[in-house]
């Protein structure tokens, strides 16, 4: 019986792609590579020598997977992204997931197929929370959103700080009942939440806090809904920006007046939220920098696959405007 590149996975405990990229001199770790060879050894298998070679040939591509390509923070940093790729003569595969667990594991199947040289990854909560340690064959950085602790490495913002000014600031305006509304599919906007709930605290103030689908058209119609009760907030803070673009389609919707009858606050400064009146407050991300911080810290796992595992967190800058400022 032929004895295959599967037989070997098998016996060394690995996938397929681990393999190939053991024997063609690929980024695994030493340990890894050993545990490879023995399994070679041990089922007695003869590789291909041209397919072998043509399997260590590097792609010199990126698999960039987006959570939503229409927001735009994942549209700068994708330009961030192909911007220090393009310098460093790697192209790009862009992938956009929608929010769907199901096409993440499309993609990331694809990528796998591709045999990309890295990976930068924007999850779901439901796919990061079920990934482990081991389970992605390819060097990947998680952006935004990170993945299975101390698996791999990570750009993210400071997303409890970043809520937790917002709340201070609404708070400092005179806003005693501020709701907030977050994306429901993220491990940011748990973040967030929970930065937002933490200020809250610390003000005295309950929480008022809901969840729907991290777009403009989601957030619009729960926003309606919710601002046209007799007890609604008298302000909001908005998880990221097309949330923030629902709020306002809501509020002139219902007639009502910001900042004066309704105070609203959130995430990415885009152009638009400098061009709508009165002008938006907004925590303005490090978009360049999330995007250029994950291909330095890819780069250097290409070079080094056993280092340590590196947590990057920025900063985002909180920027006044009409929106949440009265008087």
């Amino acid at each position: 019986m032929t004895v295959g590149i599967r037989d070997v996975a098998r016996a060394a405990g690995v996938s397929t792609a681990t393999v190939s990229r053991a024997l063609g001199q690929g980024p695994v770790s030493e340990a890894l590579r050993r545990q490879v060879e023995a399994a070679v050894r041990a089922t007695g298998y003869r590789p291909n020598l041209s397919a072998r070679r043509l399997r260590s040939q590097t792609t010199r591509t990126i698999g960039l997977i987006v959570a939503d390509i229409r927001n735009p923070f994942f549209t700068a940093v994708s330009r961030a992204v192909e911007d220090a790729a393009y310098a460093a003569g790697m192209r790009v595969i862009l992938c956009n997931t929608d929010e769907d667990p199901a096409r993440e594991a499309l993609y990331l199947r694809l990528m796998e197929e591709e045999r990309v040289t890295g990976l930068i990854f924007a999850p779901t909560r439901i796919t990061a929370e079920a990934m482990k340690a081991g389970d992605l064959d390819v060097p990947a950085v998680f952006i935004d959103r990170p993945g299975p602790p101390g698996a791999h490495d990570s750009v993210v913002l400071d997303n409890v700080a970043a809520a937790a000014a917002l709340v201070d600031h609404l708070r400092a305006q005179g806003y005693r009942r501020i709701g907030g509304l977050f994306g429901a599919t993220s491990s940011t906007a748990q973040e967030r939440c929970a930065g937002y709930t933490e200020a809250l605290g610390r003000h005295g103030a309950d929480p008022l806090a809901r969840v729907a689908a991290p777009n403009a058209a989601a957030a619009e119609a729960a926003l309606t809904a919710w601002l046209a009760q007799g007890d609604r907030p008298d302000a909001l803070l908005l998880s990221n920006g097309l949330m923030l673009m629902g709020a306002v389609r809501a509020a002139r919707g219902l007639g009502l007046a910001v900042p004066g009858d309704l105070g609203l606050a959130g995430f990415d400064n885009e152009p638009w939220t400098d061009l709508v009146e009165p002008g938006l407050t907004v925590i303005e991300q490090p978009v360049a920098e999330i995007g250029a911080q994950a291909m330095a810290l890819l780069f250097d796992r290409l070079k080094a696959p056993d280092q340590p595992v590196r947590k990057v967190t920025l900063s985002g800058r909180l920027i006044l405007r009409g929106s949440s400022q009265r008087g």
